[in-house]
């Protein structure tokens, strides 16, 4: 068995479990499935191609551990654990990254380095389920009337919220105060953070429903000084570095072993459960 690809999806998808032999230890078909609930994806068979790929890993490592008596046959999940961090410690490791490495990302990069930006923000909700189409049809419409009313009088913003919001910032004329990024669903600060001052022509969807938005004030993001990051810096980049460190490790263990049943994929991100 091998991962599906996303360029060829078969035509009639099977959701058989396999066992999997590694290095003649035996991966039963039970502990496959068990595994399965841990990798939530689009298809019960990528589901099972990533539980075998991390039961693999998981295999190869304990049985490196026990090679080099870091593991014992009878240990529980966290000597396990343990055991596995000692040996990625010891053969997969990686240097910390210097302070000349950490300025020059800092130099190269500046732009991913800001305070985050704010915005002053009002807004009248319409609520309407996510499964709800028809809801969401006739709210749509009414939302754009209200945004079409309001950007030619912006001023009776807190008044229409009072009327129509079903959001308790109503009580506030729609008042949702400062807004940094992270602090509201992803798909309203991605709209929101994209406005001009004023009412937004606009509404914006959520899962909620729409929302008629008055921007009262924007503030950009300000560049950081280096100090102001560095430590930052200094643990993306050894982050960075174990993972490769890892990656390399695991693929140099796959290509030692015998593996029958699965043709395992190496993952960028080691799934070491």
């Amino acid at each position: 068995m091998s991962c599906p690809s996303s360029a060829t999806a078969p035509a009639a998808p099977t959701y058989e479990i396999n066992p999997i032999v590694v290095n003649g230890e035996t991966i039963a078909e039970s502990e496959i499935a068990q595994e399965v609930q841990h990798h939530p994806s689009d298809s019960v068979e990528q589901a099972i191609c990533e539980a075998s790929n991390a039961l693999i890993i998981q295999s190869l490592l304990k049985q490196r551990a026990r090679q080099e008596g870091l593991l014992q046959e009878q240990a529980d999940a966290v000597q396990e654990e343990n055991a596995i961090s000692q040996l990625l410690e010891r053969e997969a490791y990686a240097p910390a990254a210097t302070e000349e490495e950490c300025q020059r990302y800092f130099e190269a990069n500046r732009s991913h380095f800001c305070s985050s930006p704010l915005v002053e923000v009002s807004h009248i909700l319409l609520p309407a389920a996510p499964d709800d189409v028809k809801a969401r049809i006739e709210l749509k419409e009414q939302a754009e009337a209200l945004a079409l009313q309001l950007c030619a009088n912006p001023g009776l913003f807190a008044e229409y919220a009072a009327r129509h919001s079903a959001c308790p910032s109503k009580e506030t004329g729609g008042s949702l105060g400062q807004l940094s990024k992270g602090q509201t669903v992803t798909e309203f600060e991605k709209a929101v953070f994209n406005l001009e001052e004023g009412v937004a022509e606009h509404p914006i969807e959520t899962r909620y429903g729409y929302h008629v938005v008055l921007v009262h004030r924007k503030v950009e993001g300000q560049p950081l000084e280096y100090a102001m990051v560095s430590d930052r810096v200094r643990q993306y980049l050894n982050e960075k570095a174990q993972r490769k460190a890892i990656s390399q490790y695991l693929h140099v263990l796959l290509g030692e072993a015998e593996i029958d049943g699965f043709t395992p994929q190496i993952p960028g991100s080691p799934l070491l459960q």
